[in-house]
């Protein structure tokens, strides 16, 4: 169904929520809403979706008496999705996040101008250029947990800040680029570094040496369960002069990095390599100042997935594995995560269950393991 209003209707935007609802409440066939779009006319629309990742955990050591494995069932993560298109051009991204202590935060929050395939521009909250892992979010990654040990680049929640980024797809999608100005680490906090308001520089450069990925703008996925073949390098970099630490002892920020994703669609199934490197370069000094928890040093991940083609009732199986690393500066207390499992795969990303086994070491602490139990359901 789709509800076409003029501008002069009762239901023109200032009253779109009751258009919303109309739509739902008149929904009752399968083709009613399709999509979670409402066609506004004009090349306007707004579309609704949302998304969910829920688990049940055991990790060693872990229960209140600090002996016994814990247990626990979690919403890890609840969204909203709002995405309105006012015009070919202009259009208008509004998402929410669960956050840990179950309050609802701003997620993404942009206006893009959407000019060309070569040249954007998306204002306001939005993700911040990086690696692979920060773009592909935690719903667009193998395993079922983020890369949290092997991507460390500052974010102001979740792999977003508030500014400005302008990208573009070259070369028929190719060569992807992103450039941004955000506010930053310490930013407006007398105490802290940043009294000058010096912004967060970003950017990112990947070119696509088979087919271009089909993540829309510049963000990517970390596994397109072989609806194209991809091999991809991308390399990225931050920069802020006054980001880390106090008032009185402080540094400059500095942060770059290189990733490569590998899918291939063979005879037999899909195998997708992964591999990244970043470096976060700053004083310790200013680092303990700051009395954040993220620490100057460097990271790896690796990663490996196979898709198996043959259908097992409702879907799929993919195998995979990740390792991570962080390596702090001044410090021996390297930490190591390994993950290993398989996701059944309903509809990609949007429907699928996992099982997770995870090991954490950190050099001279102790070792835990944890059992994931996870489903993952986006609309």
């Amino acid at each position: 169904m789709n509800v076409r209003l003029s501008q002069d209707s009762p239901f023109a935007p200032r009253r779109l929520g009751q258009a919303v609802m109309l739509a739902c409440l008149l929904g009752s066939s399968a083709t009613a809403f399709a999509g979670g779009t409402i066609s506004l006319g004009d090349d306007k629309s707004i579309s609704i979706g949302l998304g969910l990742k829920t688990s049940y955990t055991s990790t060693s050591n872990a229960a209140a008496n600090s002996k016994d494995r814990s247990s626990d069932f979690n919403v890890d993560s609840a969204r909203l999705y709002v995405n309105a298109s006012l015009s070919k051009m202009v259009k208008l991204t509004f998402n929410t996040e669960k956050s840990s202590d179950d309050s609802v935060k701003v997620l993404d929050a942009f206006g893009s101008l959407q000019f060309m395939p070569e040249f954007n521009l998306d204002m306001g909250r939005t993700i911040i250029p990086s690696d692979r892992a920060n773009l592909s979010g935690g719903y667009y990654l193998p395993a079922y947990t983020f890369a949290g040990v092997g991507s460390q680049a500052y974010s102001k929640f979740a792999s977003r800040d508030d500014g400005a980024v302008v990208w573009g797809k070259l070369m028929g999608g190719k060569l992807v680029y992103s450039a941004g100005v955000f506010n930053g680490r310490n930013k407006d906090n007398v105490a802290k570094s940043n009294d000058t308001s010096s912004p967060l520089y970003a950017g990112r450069l990947a070119f696509n040496f088979w087919s271009p990925e089909p993540a829309p703008s510049y963000l990517t996925g970390s596994t397109y369960y072989g609806s194209a073949d991809i091999l991809t390098l991308g390399v990225w970099g931050h920069s802020q002069k006054n980001g880390v630490g106090s008032a009185a002892v402080k540094d400059d920020y500095s942060a770059w990095g290189s990733d490569i994703l590998l899918e291939k669609k063979l005879g037999v199934g899909v195998i997708t390599l992964e591999g990244g490197y970043s470096k976060y370069d700053w004083t310790t000094t200013a680092a303990t100042a700051d009395g954040v928890i993220n620490q100057p040093g460097k990271s790896m991940i690796a990663g490996a997935a196979f898709l198996i083609p043959k259908q097992v009732g409702w879907g799929k199986f993919q195998p995979f594995y990740r390792y991570q690393k962080f390596d702090p500066d001044g410090s021996s207390s390297n930490r190591k995560v390994n993950d290993y499992g398989v996701n059944y795969l309903i509809d990609g990303s949007n429907a699928r269950l996992t099982a997770q086994y995870r090991t954490d070491k950190t050099d001279n602490g102790p070792d835990t393991d944890s059992i994931i139990l996870g489903m993952q359901l986006q609309y």
